[in-house]
Order: C-alpha cells, then sequence, then structure tokens
C-alpha cells in the first residue's frame, strides 16, 4: 500500500475525513488531521492507523479504519 494525502477515518459509527500533515508520528509514518485539528492519527503505508492525543482527557478510540480518498 502507498502513502495517500486523505484518507477516511471509519470509526464505525461516525466517519471523518483527515489530510496528510508535514509531521511523522511516533512510529515514523505521516500524521493525518481533520479540519478541526482534533482527530490526529499516525497512518503507515500499510494502512495501520494509531490515534494520537491532541489535547489533554483524550481516550483515542482502539479500532479504526483508513480508507484512502482518492484525488477529483
Amino acid at each position: 500500500m502507498r502513502i495517500h494525502d486523505q484518507y477516511e477515518l471509519d470509526f464505525g459509527t461516525d466517519v471523518v475525513e483527515v489530510r496528510r500533515t508535514d509531521r511523522t508520528g511516533p512510529g515514523g509514518h505521516p500524521v493525518y488531521a481533520d479540519d478541526t485539528g482534533i482527530i490526529l492519527a499516525e497512518i503507515s503505508d500499510r494502512g495501520e492507523v494509531r490515534m494520537l492525543a491532541s489535547g489533554g482527557h483524550q481516550d483515542p478510540a482502539a479500532r479504526v479504519r483508513a480508507r484512502p480518498v482518492q484525488p477529483h
């Protein structure tokens, strides 16, 4: 799998679109953020998702699926 600029994160009940930032996460993979900057996720080139806390008192979701968004 390759690295994409945009993904949809599927939380089971909600879907959020995130875009690639210029940051990398603790695993060395790109960090993606939603428009608010509240939802942060590190997504590997194999589509593995690691949710990152953007502030205090957050409990990042454990099961999240990433789907690449194709450019229009």
